[in-house]
């Protein structure tokens, strides 16, 4: 009996170093068939992390947010653009089974470089005078986020649905550039179209921009609130420190600093890496930047064991910084929270009840 039994554990097991071997530092995801999964987390060679904070007041913050404005739309204002094309009733059959939807009204945006975007506006029949922005991430379209957007509208949140430049809906149009014509087919693509009189950076921040601008106009919410999934959560982040509408925001497994991309899987597309966009503000001024303000909160949640990125629980390592920065600010409030309930890329139950909790707070 023993005989038998020596191959087959030789074998699964160089199955398992074969597999561990060619997947290098997701070798913990592989031993989570056999067992409990470990807490990966990637190396941190920078401790000096304090000297990546460089707002410490509103005037910092003020300039900062003016110098950003100035490189997204080479204006010193955001835009005040309204929607290409707006359809008060329109339907569509995915969405047809949402309880509390009254109707929904969908938005065209057109940009630069023949860059669109389409939006969906989900009007509760019974509202709170609050609206949610709910911005999907790389995966696709927002019906990803169907879950989230049927949890807020059961709330009585009205919800503003957006997807990433180029994904979903959103077309990748032929541009030419001087390097030639060229299909945008990925984010990393837009590093061709930078130059001195446009950045590539509007493409994902004008379409709430110009949203925010019809809804002011239209609706008059009483506060606005965004909640981001992966790229998604990195756009709630950006956007929030820029524009002081947004009073809370919500970013899972949206950003990290650069200090703590220190494996592949973090390191992001063009818009997570544009060296020129961070030198204005690094990602530790956006948190402070989100954060600031009152009635204004920034949270941040991580999936500890996410197979996509941002994956561990280390992340706390700058959390009292920014929370520093914000008392000597003297308002606002930064959280981390670290779900461990999924093992999915994904804004999980526990996410969800942490939002809706948050969301209620009345921020200091």
């Amino acid at each position: 009996m023993q005989k038998k039994i020596i191959p087959i554990v030789i074998v699964t097991s160089a199955i398992i170093f074969i597999v561990a071997y060619q997947t290098n530092s997701k070798v913990e995801f592989v031993t989570d068939f056999l067992s409990e999964r470990k807490v990966m987390n990637p190396p941190i060679y920078e401790h000096d992390i304090e000297k990546f904070l460089h707002v410490t007041d509103y005037d910092d913050i003020n300039q900062k947010r003016k110098q950003m404005t100035n490189y997204v739309w080479k204006e010193d204002i955001m835009s005040e653009e309204l929607p290409d094309q707006i359809i008060a009733n329109f339907k569509d059959p995915r969405f047809s089974d949402l309880e509390n939807l009254d109707r929904i009204e969908k938005l065209e945006i057109s940009m630069d470089k023949g860059v669109n975007s389409t939006i969906y506006h989900f009007i509760p029949k019974s509202s709170n005078q609050r609206l949610v922005i709910y911005h999907q991430g790389h995966d696709g379209d927002f019906i990803l986020g169907k879950k989230t957007i049927s949890h807020f509208l059961d709330n009585n949140y009205a919800v503003l649905a957006l997807s990433m430049p180029l994904v979903g809906q959103n077309n990748k149009p032929i541009v030419d550039t001087e390097f030639g014509k060229i299909q945008l087919l990925s984010h990393k693509y837009f590093e061709l179209l930078e130059s001195p009189d446009f950045s590539p950076m509007i493409f994902f921040f004008e379409p709430i921009n110009i949203s925010l601008n019809y809804l002011d106009t239209n609706y008059k919410y009483d506060e606005y609130s965004i909640i981001g999934i992966s790229g998604g959560g990195w756009t709630a982040t950006v956007y929030s420190a820029i524009d002081q509408r947004i009073n809370k925001t919500f970013s899972v497994a949206g950003s990290v600093p650069f200090f703590l991309r220190t494996v592949d899987d973090n390191i992001g597309d063009y818009e997570q890496i544009n060296s020129d966009f961070y030198r204005i503000a690094d990602y530790l001024d956006l948190y402070v930047m989100a954060s600031a303000g009152n009635d204004r909160k920034f949270i941040q949640i991580f999936n500890v064991y996410d197979p996509c990125c941002f994956y561990g629980d280390k992340f706390e390592i700058y959390g009292n910084i920014v929370k520093n920065a914000i008392v000597k600010i003297g308002a606002g409030y930064f959280e981390i929270y670290l779900d461990k309930t999924t093992k999915q890329h994904e804004i999980s139950d526990n996410a969800l009840k942490i939002i809706e909790s948050e969301l209620e707070k009345t921020a200091s």
